[in-house]
């Protein structure tokens, strides 16, 4: 006994979309934080390594020019990053505590 395409179509559908919904409750939010985590860190390293474009020299230059070219792709990111104007509510994921 075989099951028409159209009904086999649909209970695909349903169990996408409640995988979907899975994911949502459970590992959406968390994978979003680590993202945003990762973000960070990746501005604060090519902030060190190429700060002295922005006036803030903290590693020497020959360090920075060796790492150039497995920072070029993420430069024009970090400067629109760095440039982005920022509100209260940004800044208040940054403090412990606060909700």
């Amino acid at each position: 006994m075989e099951i028409p395409k159209r009904i086999r179509d649909k209970i695909r559908h349903a169990a996408h979309t409640a995988g979907e919904i899975f994911y949502g409750m459970t590992i959406f939010d968390w994978l979003r934080g680590l993202r945003q985590q990762r973000g960070e860190i990746e501005r604060l390293f090519v902030l060190i390594t190429f700060g002295d474009i922005v006036g803030l020299p903290i590693l020497p230059p020959y360090y920075s020019l060796r790492l150039l070219p497995y920072v070029i792709p993420s430069l024009n990111r970090w400067k629109r990053s760095l440039l982005r104007e920022r509100d209260l509510t940004d800044l208040a994921q940054l403090i412990e505590g606060v909700d």
